[in-house]
């Protein structure tokens, strides 16, 4: 049996990554949540996966996790996330902090193999170059989120090199998928147009990102899982950049919408111009074609309308 630990496990990408793995039954997947976005109806209901509502920021609570299971491995997911969430909320970012240093401690203390954490597009702030590639990290955004992750990789790079922990760092950029949560743009936008009600764009709408099908991202953690290479990180994301007006017509083209396009002022920050990863590394683990925009936005259309 080998025991896996998912903090953050009831997100968007936890949950998915959660009824993945469960359904081998050699896995026992343990999920950890504070349900702070997160919602239990995400998760499978198997006999190997186990649920414990759980602060990760706070060090006796997830050290009696740790004491109960023996883990083999760990994805550290947990994490306040989304652009205007973080924003409202910059004090519980940057007490994230405390949860990435309590799973690295406990993880080196109970041997577990490899620990996998979700840094983000975020730590490359405004990019100098595009596609953005894993060895440029500039780091010029002033975003307590995008700088909490940037904390975060340094203390598993340093980890390593103190202890020898192994780790992977997976860079996400925007995963969509039927399990995400309402106020991130696709599933915004895809609302919007299947009610036929106003699009609303901030600014002019001509800042670019990319956007990886819950699929990709899923089968890229559990391919890295499964090879357990070096220790290194994997930008996590789709290379086909379009900017957020173009993915507005997109939807209302591929639902049939009425909706009309609504430009609201933009932002006062969080909101960078571009986003392209390089998806070099990423193309190699999965050794297959990502999923095109129009085949994602497709079926989660066919979700939604199900």
């Amino acid at each position: 049996m080998t025991t896996i630990l998912i903090t953050g496990g009831a997100g968007n990408i936890g949950s998915t990554l959660t009824s993945r793995l469960s359904e081998l039954e050699q896995h026992h997947i343990v999920v950890v949540d504070n349900l702070s976005t997160g919602h239990l109806s995400k998760l499978p209901k198997r006999s190997n996966i186990s649920f414990i509502k759980t602060n990760v920021n706070v060090y006796a609570d997830i050290q009696a996790v740790f004491k109960r299971f023996e883990f083999d491995y760990v994805f550290h997911f947990a994490a306040v996330v989304g652009v205007q969430r973080t924003l409202e909320d910059p004090i519980a970012v940057l007490e994230d902090i405390e949860g990435i240093k309590n799973v690295l401690t406990l993880s080196n203390e109970s041997h577990v193999k490899r620990v996998f954490y979700s840094s983000s597009s975020e730590v490359y702030g405004e990019p100098f170059e595009i596609p953005q590639n894993e060895n440029t990290t500039p780091l010029n955004s002033r975003l307590p989120y995008a700088i909490v992750k940037n904390v975060g990789e340094a203390f598993f790079r340093t980890y390593q090199k103190e202890y020898g922990l192994p780790y992977t760092i997976f860079r996400f950029f925007n995963t969509y998928g039927p399990q995400q949560s309402e106020d991130f743009v696709i599933p915004k936008f895809l609302r919007a147009a299947l009610n036929n009600q106003p699009i609303k764009i901030y600014g002019d709408g001509l800042q670019t990102r990319s956007f990886c099908y819950i699929n990709d991202t899923i089968d890229t953690c559990i391919k890295t899982l499964q090879q357990e290479g070096e220790n290194t990180v994997i930008n996590v994301g789709n290379d086909k950049e379009i900017s957020v007006l173009e993915l507005a017509q997109k939807i209302i083209e591929v639902t049939g919408s009425k909706s009309q396009i609504i430009h609201l002022p933009a932002l006062a920050e969080g909101d960078m111009r571009r986003r392209c990863p390089d998806v070099t590394k990423m193309k190699l683990v999965l050794n297959r074609e990502l999923t095109p925009l129009d085949k994602g936005l497709r079926l989660m259309v066919n979700f939604y309308k199900s």
